[in-house]
């Protein structure tokens, strides 16, 4: 038998609906324009360095693999508040008790 331990956040998500559906929507568009075409940035920019080396580096290739890389983490960060969000629509909708008053 499991025990369910819930966060504050997750608390309030789950009982504000409406403003944890506008905040999914928010981090799913967010989510969407940073990894818009990340794959093929970053392949590119590993191309480019491979092939010039030091001078891609110097000639601002490292910049720009460490900007791809944050900008990853912001992209994992916007799909897990997009996830959590998800989950505690899922829960208010499963487990919510409707009351007729």
């Amino acid at each position: 038998m499991s025990v369910r331990h819930h966060t504050k956040l997750f608390t309030w998500l789950v009982q504000h609906s409406a403003i944890t559906y506008l905040l999914m929507v928010a981090l799913f568009l967010i989510f969407g324009l940073l990894s818009l075409d990340l794959v093929k940035y970053v392949s590119a920019n590993a191309n480019y360095l491979a092939d010039y080396g030091l001078d891609a580096l110097w000639d601002g290739g490292l910049v720009q693999l460490i900007e791809l890389i944050v900008t990853s983490f912001f992209a994992v960060f916007a799909y897990l508040g997009f996830k959590l969000c998800e989950h505690a629509l899922v829960e208010r909708a499963a487990h919510h008790k409707h009351t007729d008053e």
